[in-house]
């Protein structure tokens, strides 16, 4: 069931999604080469709780952190590690989410590690341009697949592979909710969108085969043939006009 929210529900969506902002553009300039997976999942951790917030993946589903934080072929699910150190020339995917007083933020970006690749930092733009495609059908009046088969339509113009086993979603207080927003698909399909809906809209590219495989630990989730990937999200509300990111 799809839930439209009231306007105390999207004010209180505000509070986690503003700090979650926040702590993605810090990363920013705190992600480096030399620091460990851990470090940037502490960090996070430090400046979600610091708000008296929940950092909302820790514990869910049984992932052991408070932010995915996915290397080079890594899509995303990846568990932070005091043993993996990034080097020049990586990418690293953070994805993040913090509750407050029951309400959720989901967002995501890809950085760059040091001085990296062309390839890879077309990657990462395409990737994040992707997510402007696609929420120009997040309106009224349009249909949730006509977001996904423009996401698809933009990344696959690049010859990038779109990911089809992990979508983006409708979330509020719980951190996944329907719909389900594939980043893919025929356009004119799917739930009508209406006013008022939060999504979670992420697409996520990879350089060559969209097909990805789950490792042993149930959870970090890689390509299929070994390429880079990258991963952007934001959690956004329905207006009766253009959308609103509320993690942006």
């Amino acid at each position: 069931m799809i839930i439209i929210k009231s306007k105390r529900e999207i004010d209180l969506m505000r509070v986690p999604c503003k700090i979650t902002a926040e702590i993605l553009r810090e990363l920013a300039d705190y992600i480096k080469p030399g620091i460990s997976t851990m470090d940037i999942n502490e960090y996070v951790e430090s400046r979600i709780t610091n708000h008296d917030m929940i950092p909302t993946f820790k514990g869910y589903g049984g992932f052991p952190a408070g932010a995915c934080v996915s290397v080079n072929e890594e899509v995303i699910h990846g568990i932070p590690s005091v043993n993996r150190i990034l080097e020049e020339g990586d990418i690293v995917s953070v994805d993040i989410g913090a509750t407050y007083k029951g309400y959720n933020s989901d967002a995501a970006r890809t950085y760059p590690i040091g001085k990296i690749s062309d390839e890879d930092s077309k990657l990462i733009e395409v990737t994040k341009q992707s997510f402007f495609e696609g929420i120009k059908y997040a309106k009224e009046g349009y249909k949730i697949r006509d977001i996904g088969h423009a996401i698809q339509k933009y990344a696959e113009s690049f010859g990038m592979g779109v990911v089809r086993d992990f979508t983006g979603h409708g979330t509020g207080s719980a951190l996944h909710e329907d719909p389900i927003i594939p980043n893919y698909g025929k356009p004119g399909r799917g739930a009508m969108i209406e006013k008022n809906m939060t999504l979670a809209i992420e697409p996520m590219i990879t350089l060559g085969t969209y097909e990805v495989k789950v490792l042993g630990n149930k959870w970090t989730t890689v390509t299929a043939d070994g390429k880079k990937a990258a991963h952007y999200e934001n959690t956004i509300l329905v207006t009766d006009g253009e959308p609103e990111i509320l993690t942006l």
